[in-house]
């Protein structure tokens, strides 16, 4: 059960859906033969980084001098701050726009909107909570990542499905899911801070 909610956790501040239209924004001028290589690749690139940061985020953080509170408080502020987007969209922004003709490369499709700052600083807090558990959390976020993954490899048909207000809808409940897990990571960060 642990590693289906650290899984849902994880799939939530992916935000696939809430990414589809960045995504098909972005590779709007890319040939349709090549946009499922670079999302194949994109995914792939993101998930590398992921798993970096789940096995060697402890030694980056001492390697740093940061304490776990410090990432729990900052990883939950950029995740409240993007739940709070994701509520409230900015409109007329869109990551990318100034990318060119040319393909996407890592930037922005893998980082951020994959592997963003509050996914790795949350991997990097579960592996320190409990370093038993790093082949649950793997687990865990390769099974996010695989939903995430087919999501996006879908993307099109996602969106001539449910549309665009309907992904705004799901990406709003997911946002406010969200907001509620940034502030329980910032009451843990504080509270661990204070003892």
């Amino acid at each position: 059960m642990e590693i289906y909610a650290t899984a849902l956790t994880l799939f939530l501040i992916m935000d696939p859906l809430g990414n589809i239209p960045i995504f098909l924004s972005v590779l709007n001028k890319v040939p349709e033969e090549r946009r499922r290589f670079i999302i194949i690749r994109e995914l792939l690139l993101a998930l590398l980084l992921m798993v970096l940061f789940l096995f060697s985020g402890g030694s980056i953080l001492h390697t740093l001098g940061l304490s776990t509170e410090a990432v729990a408080i900052g990883g939950g502020l950029v995740m409240m701050i993007m739940a709070i987007r994701m509520i409230f969209p900015n409109r007329g922004t869109v990551m990318g726009d100034d990318e060119g003709d040319g393909e996407p490369f890592i930037v922005p499709l893998a980082i951020p909107l994959i592997a963003g700052p509050s996914i790795l600083a949350t991997l990097i807090l579960i592996t320190e909570k409990n370093s038993q558990s790093i082949t649950k959390a793997l687990m865990a976020l390769l099974l996010a990542w695989l939903v995430t993954a087919v999501i996006l490899f879908f993307s099109t048909k996602l969106y001539k499905i449910l549309g665009n207000r309907g992904l705004k809808a799901i990406e709003r409940l997911m946002g406010m899911i969200l907001i509620s897990i940034s502030v329980q990571m910032l009451l843990n960060g504080f509270s661990s801070f204070m003892r």
